[in-house]
């Protein structure tokens, strides 16, 4: 059909041709001749070729100088196959191939920062960098959603948050944790005497007791126990829909649909549980999680005379809330997940370091193990919050967090990120720097003591991220996790079961260990502690 249209052209402007000058027109004729000669299939392979070479072209430009394959070894997809199931090795081969190195996946250019450093310089650049997470983040954590904020929009939205993770605020949240602490040790014994106490996976155990510990925190008795179940089971759907590479469309009966569905349900029942928020604070109800104190904040701010108040407090909508608790959840539930695993098997492969946990907390409690939690009671436990400090360096959750460059940085004096790249600051190396660790890949909390090196290079402390994106729960991590394992380590015996894969580490979001934590709990007397069955 093309062929037969460019020989109709061809025969007119011959006729025309004929009557005009006979040189122009047989140039004419040539170019005309050429292209009545070229199929469909020439032209779009013709694409297809510019296509490739303009994509090594591309990539070639943005490397510049820094470290990274010579080519794209697979065009247009890059590695795209293997970032389906990342590894730790070769994340630590990039780290070490280079302060700076790059891979290139489909049409996103990703630049890492290994360095702590470079790492810092990135977290504390807001003018050329924000959070990206991942293409189709927005899409599942919604665009309104404040995480996806700029600037002063960002800070202000921030500001209004932070009376929810006071010392008064994290006091109140504290009971209702604990009395799903006291339902999970129970719940994790029986569990195992269910299984004749052989040691089984734990790995998804630990995802719920954290999911219910957070959820417990962020919706006191809102919501039901059913629900926490459900978001429970699910929420695995929402971490396996945010890899860090992904397919930036959602597609019906896919990873990223199903976690789609899983954060719409979790965020509708948060705004119900909302809306009884601030049902009790209009009643003058005492707050005991989240958004009770959010909504007493809102309240409070109607009748004050403090203009900031009412700037920060505004009337926000039941979705803006719920949205918020959800980003709560997505920014603790794998990394609590994750610190939680490694510390339960850390602490069973060393039971020297959990006898000193336990005689440490009959002795803050004066010899009482049911005193119950408060944050008075939590600042006492010195050695225990050691070793949850060093369970995050020594396996820190999040190895990297991905930015997106808004204009073009000049990260490092040989080379500038493009606009539009993912720009990913690392937080590994810096939590395993020799020159501040010393012997980095052991486990040693005493190594946090008051006045110490490690305890005094704050600029290698990254676990919870730095500059305007900083995380705002980290006295939250450190109470609950304190509480936590000082109840179990009380009330409990744990044993592990080593295999090849436990020191092995597994990316999914976060980090775990490769064989799913094989754990048994037996009930023990807190006193005496003598095991039963």
């Amino acid at each position: 059909m093309s062929g037969l249209i460019l020989d109709n052209v061809v025969e007119d402007i011959q006729n025309i041709t004929t009557t005009t000058s006979p040189s122009s027109g047989n140039v004419v004729l040539n170019a005309l001749n050429y292209l009545s000669t070229i199929s469909y299939w020439k032209i779009f392979f013709t694409f297809i070729f510019v296509g490739l070479v303009w994509d090594q072209v591309s990539y070639q430009i943005k490397k510049g100088s820094i470290a990274g394959p010579n080519f794209k070894v697979w065009p247009i997809i890059g590695p795209f196959l293997e970032s389906l199931d990342p590894k730790f090795e070769e994340y630590k081969a990039k780290w070490d191939s280079g302060p700076l190195s790059c891979v290139s996946i489909f049409h996103k250019f990703v630049v890492i920062a290994s360095t702590r450093e470079l790492a810092r310089k990135i977290l504390q650049s807001p003018k050329f960098v924000k959070p990206c997470v991942v293409d189709v983040a927005i899409k599942i954590l919604r665009p309104s959603n404040w995480v996806f904020l700029d600037g002063k929009e960002h800070t202000d939205y921030r500001k209004s948050l932070n009376g929810l993770f006071t010392q008064q605020a994290l006091s109140q949240y504290l009971p209702s944790q604990e009395l799903v602490m006291d339902e999970y040790i129970k719940k994790f014994i029986e569990f195992s005497k269910s299984n004749d106490y052989k040691p089984q996976v734990y790995f998804h155990e630990m995802r719920e007791i954290m999911c219910a510990l957070s959820l417990k925190a962020f919706c006191g008795d809102y919501i039901t126990k059913d629900q926490i179940r459900k978001v429970a089971d699910d929420y695995y759907l929402v971490t396996a829909a945010l890899e860090l590479v992904n397919f930036p469309i959602i597609l019906p009966y896919t990873k990223t649909w199903y976690g789609k569905k899983v954060a719409d349900m979790t965020m509708k029942i948060f705004e119900g549980c909302a809306q009884m928020a601030k049902d009790h604070a209009a009643k003058n109800g005492k707050p005991v999680c989240v958004l009770d104190a959010w909504a007493k904040l809102i309240h409070d701010a109607k009748t004050s005379d403090d203009p900031d108040a009412k700037f920060l407090h505004r009337e926000f909508s039941n979705r803006e809330m719920s949205e918020a608790v959800f980003t709560f959840l997505f920014a603790s539930q794998d990394a609590s997940s994750s610190l939680a695993c490694w510390l339960f098997q850390i602490l069973a492969d060393r039971p020297d370091v959990l006898q000193k946990v336990r005689e440490e907390q009959l002795e803050v409690r004066n010899g009482n193990p049911k005193e119950r939690l408060t944050l008075p009671l939590i600042d006492k436990m010195k050695y225990t919050n050691m070793v949850i400090k060093e369970t995050l360096r020594y396996r820190p959750p999040v190895l990297m967090v991905p930015y997106v460059v808004k204009k073009n940085f000049p990260v490092a004096d040989n080379y500038t990120a493009p606009k539009g790249a993912m720009l990913i600051p690392t937080l590994y190396p810096a939590l395993h720097d020799p020159e501040v660790y010393e012997n980095p890949d052991d486990f040693i909390p005493e190594r946090w003591v008051e006045g110490s090196k490690a305890n005094e290079a704050k600029r290698n402390w990254l676990v919870f991220g730095s500059g305007p994106h900083v995380c705002l729960g980290q006295k939250y991590v450190m109470m609950t996790f304190a509480g936590l394992i000082g109840k179990f380590a009380l009330e409990s015996n744990w044993e592990h079961e080593i295999t090849p894969l436990s020191e092995t580490i597994k990316v999914f979001a976060t980090i775990f260990p490769k064989d799913d934590l094989l754990l048994t709990f037996k009930k023990r007397d807190p006193l005496t502690g003598q095991i039963s069955e």
